[in-house]
């Protein structure tokens, strides 16, 4: 049965209230894909397992300050995975592996290799739509940002770009965002 945003935000709202068969219901149906998420980014299970744990007691500790006019109540919870993960490699100082050959594929293969990842996502249609009228350049590099959770200095090396285009690809990419999705 699939699960829709209202169901998450609801969910949302009773963690919020401290609700725990709740959480546990929000952590059954959104767990994996968090998951899937982080293991991206940090390339190993047992670190995907921790931070999925440090994101959930963010999550549950955090639930009040979700606002539904701002976001999906998936994309509010995988911001606090992805940045738990990154703070973890970040203290860890632990590299990241880059898959060369299946970055390589993707971005060679179909310029809308982005778009097509995004729209499998729940809730994205409206984000797939906005990235559509992005240059490559400023898709791609918010791709491996914020769903690869690529540096902008391991961005630049991965597309032989400088950091400073990357960087700015990724500002300029997010302020159209903001206005498409506004």
């Amino acid at each position: 049965m699939e699960n829709s945003v209202d169901d998450y935000g609801e969910l949302l709202s009773k963690t919020a209230m401290k609700d725990r068969r709740a959480f546990e219901k929000l952590y059954q149906i959104t767990s994996s894909k968090l998951f899937g998420v982080l293991l991206r980014i940090v390339k190993r299970e047992d670190l995907a397992q921790e931070c999925l744990q440090d994101a959930y007691v963010l999550i549950w500790n955090r639930a009040a300050d979700f606002q539904a006019e701002k976001g999906q109540p998936l994309t509010w919870m995988v911001s606090i995975a992805r940045y738990r993960a990154l703070d973890l490699l970040r203290k860890r100082k632990h590299e990241v592996t880059l898959d060369d050959e299946m970055l390589s594929q993707e971005m060679d293969g179909s310029p809308d290799w982005v778009e097509e990842r995004l729209i499998a996502a729940e809730g994205a249609s409206g984000l797939a739509n906005c990235l559509k009228e992005l240059q490559n350049e400023q898709r791609n590099c918010l791709y491996l940002a914020y769903f690869e959770g690529y540096t902008h200095p391991e961005i630049a090396v991965r597309i032989d770009a400088p950091v400073g285009s990357v960087k700015t690809w990724i500002r300029r990419g997010m302020i159209r965002l903001k206005e498409c999705l506004s």
